[in-house]
């Protein structure tokens, strides 16, 4: 029962300081708002049109185009680290998966080409 009294301490502290801190600031520090303080700041440039634009569709279907294949190359990672010691334990078979899975990969591109899922208008 311990365990959970320390628990229960911990998350009560936590929860007290997650809500005491910000009621903390909005009642003890400044507030100054300015026009330029208010504007959105992005690189340097001023912001041009509003920053309530929508995006297309497509730009977001090529955002996680690149993150799944980009997650898939992860996974290349650990298996080029190890390929020497799989190799040695299990002959040619680490390279013969990976050649399948490279293999899928060119598949999945292929299919997206033929789709025009790269193609940004």
């Amino acid at each position: 029962m311990e365990e959970y009294i320390n628990f229960g301490l911990m998350l009560a502290i936590a929860l007290g300081l997650g809500i005491a801190l910000p009621l903390l600031n909005q009642l003890l520090g400044p507030f100054r708002p300015k026009q330029k303080k208010l504007m959105p700041y992005e690189s340097g440039m001023d912001p041009v049109g509003s920053a309530r634009d929508r995006f297309s569709v497509k730009f977001y279907l090529i955002a996680m185009l690149f993150i799944i294949f980009d997650i898939e190359i992860v996974f290349m990672y650990p298996w080029a680290a190890q390929y020497r010691e799989l190799s040695q334990a299990l002959g040619s078979f680490p390279l013969i998966e990976m050649f399948v899975f490279i293999l899928i990969l060119l598949v999945g591109y292929i299919y997206l080409y033929k789709k025009g899922g790269f193609e940004w208008e």
